[in-house]
C-alpha cells in the first residue's frame, strides 16, 4: 500500500487553493476614503465637474491620491479620512445643490484583479459603518389614492351602464354617489355591489336627492394598508439595488414601518435622495375648454386643475387620472428620430388595456405626462413628523395621433441625464404611498474599524492557540494540519468574496472563528486513528490509508448534522443570524475539504509511497 494521489487530485487541491487565494487576496489592499459626486434629478456629472472638483481641493492644499469619472459619477480618492472630511464640505459647497456630495469607501483592488471579477468581502452595517433607517409608510394617503381611484371607476361603470347621477365625490373617508331619483339609486346600487364586493353600501338621502354611500368593508382596509406596506418595501429594495447599494437591509417592523440599512454609506442626504425619491407620472388631458388666463388668476373649472410645466407656463388639466406610474413595468431611455432624449415606457396588461380604451375615443385631444413627486415639508404633523408636500410638473403636452398600447415613449425631457434618472425611478417603481423617515442614525467606519480589529485579533488569537497545540501535540502531522488550517481560511475568505450576496457581518466572524476550531476536529479524529493502527502494530502507510479511511464516516457525520443546522439558520434567520449561518456553512464544506482531501494530498506527497518504520505523529 503506497498512499500515492493521481495527478487530477494534486491539481484539483492546488487549483483551489489558487483560486480562492486570488478572490481574497483583494482584502490585503485596503479601501481609501473617497468622495462620490453624483447627479441631483438627473444632472449630468461632466469633465467640467471633475475639474471644477479638482481645482476646489487644490486651492485648499487637500492631495488627492485620484479622481476619475465612471458611471455618471465622480469618485475622488484621499490619503486619510480628515482630508476625505475636509473635502466633503469644500466640494459640496463648490459645486451646489444640483449634485449630491457623498462619503464613501473605495477599494484599492489592482486593475489585473478587477479584470477577473475579485473584489474585496462586503462588510455589513456593524464592521463598515452606514446608514440605518427607520420609515413610516404614510396609509391615510395610501388609502386617499384608493379612494380617488373608486371615484374614477364609479364615474366609468355608471356611465359604461348609462346610470346618470349628479355628482360623484370623496366624502367622510368614502364615496358619495348622488342620484335625482330612488330607481336610479336602486339600479347603481345592485350593479356597484356586484363589481364592488370589498366595499359596503349605504342609503343617503336628504330628501331632495337620493345618495348611495360606499366604504372600505374592515377586510379590504387591512388589505389596502398591507399592500401599501409590502409594495413599498419592493419597490425601496429595488431602487436601492438599481442605484448600486452593497447589500442593503430592507425589512418590515410591525404593520406600518419598515427598516432600512444602508452599509457603506456616511452621508444621510445621499440616502434620503436614493429611498425618498417618491417619482411617479400621471397621464391626463388637457382642459380645452378652459380659458388658461382666468384659471391663472384662480377661477379653475370645478372638474380641472391648473398645474406648470418646466418653463412656468400654465396648463390647465383634467382632475381624471387616465393612468399611473403602477401600471408601468419597465421604463428605458434613450433617442427619438430628432435625437432628443425620450423615456420608452412599458405597462402591464390592464394598465395597457385602459390606455388603449381611452386613446381610442380621445384621438386627436391633446393629452399632459405629469412629472409627481412628494417631498418632505416644514410643516409638521400632530405627531410631530414632517407633513409631504406634492409637487407635480408637466414634463410635455402632445395630441394622441393614434391607439395607443402597452407600450409607448414620452419626450420634452431636457436631458439625456434626466431621462435616465426618470426611466430608472420609473422602472424602480413609484411608491404606493410617501414615507416618513422617522428615525435615523449614522454607524461611523471609527466603530466598525474597531469591530473588524476585534473580530481580526480574535481570529489570530484563536489560530495561534491552535496551530501551537497541534504542532506540540501532533508534531509534523500537525504542521500539516495547520497548512490545511490556513488553507481553509482562504477558501472562507475567497469564497465569500466570491459569491454575489454574501456579507461579511461581526456574527460571521464569530463563524469564522469557530469554524476554525472544527476545521482541525476532523484532523484529530483522522490522526487519532492513525496512532490507534500504529499501536496496533499496523505498517506505517497500512495506518495512514485506514485511518483517512475509517475516519471519513465520523467526519461526514459531525459536518453533515451542523451544515443542516446552518441551512435551518439560514432559512428562518435574518440579518445577523443568517451571516453567522452564510460563514458556518461555507466553513464547513471548507474545513471537509481541506481535512478530507487537503492533508491527505500532502500526508501522501510528503510520507506516502515511502517504506518507513516510524511516523513523527
Amino acid at each position: 500500500m503506497l498512499n500515492r494521489y493521481p495527478l487530477w487530485k494534486y491539481l484539483m487541491v492546488i487549483a483551489v487553493i489558487t483560486i480562492s487565494f486570488l478572490y481574497a487576496a483583494p482584502n490585503l489592499f485596503g479601501e481609501d476614503p473617497a468622495l462620490q459626486v453624483s447627479g441631483s434629478r438627473g444632472t449630468e456629472v461632466t469633465p467640467a465637474v471633475l475639474t471644477q472638483a479638482q481645482q476646489t481641493l487644490s486651492k485648499a492644499g487637500i492631495a488627492v491620491k485620484s479622481a476619475a469619472l465612471a458611471d455618471d459619477q465622480l469618485l475622488i480618492r484621499f490619503r486619510n479620512t480628515d482630508d476625505q472630511l475636509k473635502g466633503k464640505d469644500l466640494v459640496a459647497d463648490a459645486l451646489g445643490d444640483g449634485y449630491i456630495t457623498a462619503l464613501n469607501l473605495a477599494p484599492s483592488t489592482p486593475s489585473w484583479l478587477e479584470a477577473i471579477g475579485a473584489g474585496p468581502l462586503k462588510l455589513g452595517l456593524d464592521l463598515r459603518g452606514g446608514v440605518h433607517f427607520l420609515m413610516e409608510v404614510d396609509m391615510d394617503e395610501a388609502l386617499s389614492r384608493v379612494q380617488e381611484q373608486t371615484v374614477q371607476d364609479f364615474r366609468t361603470d355608471l356611465r359604461e351602464q348609462r346610470l346618470r347621477y349628479s355628482g360623484v365625490l370623496a366624502k367622510d373617508g368614502g364615496t358619495l354617489v348622488v342620484f335625482r331619483d330612488a330607481d336610479t339609486r336602486d339600479q347603481a346600487l345592485s350593479h356597484l355591489r356586484g363589481r364592488y364586493p370589498g366595499l359596503m353600501f349605504s342609503d343617503r338621502d336628504n330628501g331632495e336627492s337620493f345618495g348611495l354611500f360606499a366604504v372600505m368593508s374592515e377586510q379590504r382596509l387591512k388589505e389596502v394598508k398591507e399592500y401599501a406596506l409590502q409594495q413599498n418595501i419592493t419597490i425601496i429594495r429595488n431602487r436601492v439595488n438599481e442605484l448600486g447599494v452593497a447589500e442593503p437591509l430592507v425589512q418590515r417592523q410591525g404593520a406600518e414601518r419598515i427598516v432600512v440599512q444602508l452599509p457603506g454609506i456616511q452621508d444621510t442626504a445621499r440616502a434620503k435622495e436614493i429611498l425618498g425619491a417618491t417619482a411617479t407620472l400621471e397621464f391626463r388631458l388637457v382642459d380645452e375648454n378652459a380659458d388658461v388666463a382666468a384659471a391663472n388668476a384662480g377661477r379653475v373649472p370645478p372638474n380641472s386643475e391648473l398645474l406648470r410645466d418646466r418653463d412656468g407656463r400654465p396648463v390647465v388639466l383634467k382632475k381624471r387620472i387616465i393612468l399611473t406610474g403602477e401600471h408601468i413595468v419597465d421604463a428605458s431611455s434613450g433617442m427619438d428620430e430628432f435625437s432628443r432624449p425620450q423615456v420608452n415606457i412599458s405597462l402591464d396588461a390592464p394598465g395597457g388595456s385602459r390606455m388603449a380604451d381611452f386613446t381610442k375615443d380621445n384621438v386627436g385631444r391633446p393629452m399632459a405626462t405629469v412629472f409627481t413627486e412628494y417631498k418632505t415639508g416644514d410643516e409638521l404633523n400632530e405627531d410631530g413628523t414632517r407633513q409631504f408636500r406634492k409637487q407635480q410638473e408637466v414634463i410635455n403636452v402632445a395630441t394622441i395621433q393614434s391607439r395607443l398600447g402597452r407600450s409607448f415613449r414620452i419626450t420634452g425631457i431636457d436631458s439625456m441625464a434626466e431621462a435616465q434618472n426618470l426611466a430608472l425611478l420609473l422602472r424602480a417603481g413609484a411608491l404606493i404611498a410617501p414615507i416618513q423617515i422617522v428615525e435615523e442614525r449614522t454607524i461611523g467606519p471609527s466603530l466598525g474599524k474597531q469591530n473588524v480589529e476585534n473580530g481580526l485579533m480574535a481570529m489570530v488569537y484563536g489560530m495561534l492557540a491552535v496551530v501551537l497545540f497541534m504542532t506540540i501535540y501532533y508534531r509534523k502531522f500537525g504542521l500539516v494540519a495547520n497548512g490545511a488550517l490556513l488553507a481553509n481560511l482562504v477558501i472562507i475568505i475567497g469564497v465569500m468574496s466570491m459569491v454575489p450576496g454574501a456579507t461579511m457581518t461581526l456574527p460571521g466572524i464569530a463563524g469564522i472563528v469557530l469554524t476554525i476550531g472544527m476545521s482541525v476536529d476532523a484532523n484529530v479524529l483522522i490522526f487519532e486513528r492513525i496512532r490507534e493502527e500504529l499501536r496496533d502494530g499496523r505498517g506505517v502507510q497500512q495506518a495512514i490509508h485506514i485511518g483517512y479511511d475509517k475516519a471519513l464516516g465520523t467526519i461526514a457525520d459531525a459536518n453533515i448534522t451542523t451544515l443542516i443546522t446552518a441551512i435551518i439558520l439560514f432559512a428562518v434567520g435574518t440579518g445577523p443570524i443568517k451571516g453567522f449561518a452564510v460563514t458556518l456553512m461555507i466553513g464547513i464544506l471548507a474545513s471537509m475539504f481541506t481535512a478530507i482531501v487537503g492533508t491527505r494530498a500532502l500526508v501522501n506527497l510528503l510520507w506516502g509511497g515511502k517504506r518507513l518504520s516510524k511516523l513523527s505523529i
